[in-house]
């Protein structure tokens, strides 16, 4: 089943089929983490823009926001009731599209925790102002590399 979504010239839609589009995907998620990821160093980001694609087929939920131009700008990945991911396309940040996305997932699929990079301040500042508090952190990310991640659940305020 997809299901679209229309507002202010986006469309955001479910998609099943996605072969078609991993490197449309791959490519916004790249962009996305060179310019909010800058603890991140180019030969990390190659080592790990391996994986993205097998995450991105396995991902129960994958959702995107295409512009006007029908251009792929931005996508989200869901598991249960947890965003996975959640990457803009860097010339699009700023724009309320993470918002909208956001907003989306938690109606949609009752979204209701996440896991952020500490070292990446502007997302942790993005998701406690949609609703999300932290409450656990670790001092490595989920490979074991040296990234603390927080946890972060919905409050019940949450939903801007």
């Amino acid at each position: 089943m997809i299901r679209n979504w229309s507002k202010d010239c986006m469309t955001i839609t479910d998609v099943q089929d996605r072969a078609k589009i991993i490197d449309e995907l791959l490519d916004v998620w790249e962009d996305s983490v060179k310019a909010t990821h800058l603890f991140l160093s180019q030969f990390e980001i190659e080592k790990i823009k391996q994986y993205v694609p097998q995450a991105l087929k396995e991902i129960e939920h994958l959702i995107v926001v295409k512009n006007e131009e029908n251009n792929l700008i931005g996508f989200m990945g869901i598991e249960n009731t947890k965003l996975e991911m959640l990457f803009i396309k860097n010339s699009e940040r700023g724009k309320g599209i993470g918002k909208k996305l956001l907003q989306y997932g938690i109606e949609k699929y009752n979204i209701n925790e996440l896991t952020v990079n500490e070292q990446n301040p502007n997302a942790q500042g993005f998701y406690e102002y949609m609703g999300f508090k932290t409450y656990k952190r670790t001092e490595l990310d989920e490979q074991g590399n040296p990234y603390p991640i927080l946890y972060m659940r919905l409050e019940n305020d949450g939903v801007r």
